[in-house]
């Protein structure tokens, strides 16, 4: 499906859960490219791992079916909220190993 969007060179772009089955290196890889792709094109990117929408000019954080936070990634982390919170986790999370 990512592939036909870009080859079609389509003007608005959604990316649901796009890169959520892939291993953090080639998480890493697939948004390096991306950013690339979806530059001068609307974007709305729906995701649960905060890497993936740290860079959006504008992120909406929902709960329970209703918006509990809207701004930037440094705004929303400053204002150390929900999004705050799940950035912290999934930081402590990603260094987390079995012994």
């Amino acid at each position: 499906m990512l592939v036909r969007a870009f080859l079609k060179n389509a003007p608005i772009i959604l990316l649901d859960e796009a890169t959520a089955s892939l291993d953090v290196e080639n998480e890493t890889l697939i948004q390096g490219s991306l950013s690339r792709l979806i530059e001068n094109k609307a974007v709305m990117i729906i995701a649960h791992r905060m890497r993936t929408v740290a860079g959006a000019d504008k992120i909406v954080v929902l709960s329970d079916g209703t918006v509990a936070e809207q701004s930037s990634s440094d705004a929303l982390l400053k204002k150390d909220g929900i999004y705050a919170r799940m950035v912290k986790l999934q930081t402590r999370s990603r260094d987390w190993a079995m012994e």
